[in-house]
């Protein structure tokens, strides 16, 4: 009988901000710049608003920790500034422009996303009590794999003569030598 998949899950809410353009070709810029641990649901409320810029509370979405993923978690822990990763995907016709899909504590996850170049992957600091918690779970499902060397076998490779072309024509040596000189 195959074990359940051990995990644990919280409601996370990001906050994502929207400023002018610098260049003539983007009117805005948008940049994921917090998370809100055990947020309530939200779609797109403005938090917070100064001259042009605006923040958005844009989504409050499930991050689910699994103890497969432990490894993961440790890359991510171990960062100087530990992150967790927002894949926002662009909406054609949609005001807000941007529709917040997953988010995740595995850079391993973000970066197989980012590698799709179809979504935007943004890369958002976690908060001291967000660190405790991946930390907790991580110490409790993370067991590092122990490095077994390899020993060589006893079999003598040398013993007989690979790479000498065509086994059906003969050959007298190496036909990988170096070619004669031809003197005329």
């Amino acid at each position: 009988m195959a074990q359940a998949a051990i995990h644990i899950e919280m409601p996370l809410g990001v906050v994502v901000r929207k400023s002018p353009g610098v260049t003539r070709w983007a009117k805005w810029t948008w940049k994921a710049v917090a998370v809100l641990p055990g947020a309530g649901p939200a779609d797109w409320a403005e938090v917070r608003r100064e001259g042009a810029v605006v923040d958005y509370h844009a989504a409050t979405l499930p991050l689910v920790l699994w103890a497969a993923e432990a490894e993961a978690y440790v890359t991510n822990l171990a960062d100087s500034q530990p992150s967790i990763y927002l894949v926002l995907r662009e909406e054609r016709d949609g005001d807000p422009p941007l529709e917040a899909v997953l988010v995740t504590a595995s850079p391993f996850e973000g970066q197989d996303y980012a590698d799709t170049g179809e979504d935007i992957v943004e890369k958002i600091p976690m908060t001291p009590g967000l660190i405790a918690w991946v930390r907790d779970f991580t110490q409790e499902h993370f067991q590092p794999e122990h490095f077994v060397k390899r020993r060589r076998d006893k079999s003598r490779v040398d013993l007989t003569e690979d790479g000498k072309g065509d086994p059906r024509i003969r050959q007298t040596s190496d036909v990988y030598r170096a070619p004669r000189r031809v003197l005329q």
